[in-house]
């Protein structure tokens, strides 16, 4: 089985010493993605969730994927009262696909600002 590593060089990259993203054969792992949390959407957990599932997908793009072929999600909140926004923002990107979902109430993340982030498990083998 071969291992192929994904690194842009962002700067939790540089600190955690990790990848972006990896594919261990038909599997492709995304790291977790959060959002800008000092951009425009501050505060708001459906705009976050949004981009954080943008940055996840994006981050399948160098094995040749999307939405598509992704067979699971962890969804991280930091309040539990923003559950439903983030449940909308995913329901839109992966509705068609139906991933398998765990979604988790944390204490908090590294960037306070944060309200969510996202994990993303790929299958980069035949798609049924």
């Amino acid at each position: 089985m071969s291992i192929e590593r994904v690194r842009t060089g962002g700067a939790w990259e540089r600190a955690l010493g990790s990848s972006r993203a990896v594919a261990a054969g038909d599997l492709v792992l995304v790291a977790g993605s959060a959002p800008p949390a000092a951009g425009a959407d501050a505060g708001d957990p459906y705009e976050q969730a949004r981009a954080a599932l943008a940055g996840a997908v994006a981050a399948l793009e160098p094995f040749g994927l999307g939405a598509e072929s992704v067979i699971r999600t962890r969804l991280y909140l930091s309040h539990a009262r923003d559950a439903e926004d983030v449940q909308r923002a995913h329901r839109e990107v992966f509705a068609s696909v139906g991933p398998v979902v765990t979604m988790v109430v944390v204490s908090g993340f590294a960037d306070s600002r944060v309200l969510v982030e996202v994990e993303l498990e790929a299958y980069r083998g035949a798609v049924t």
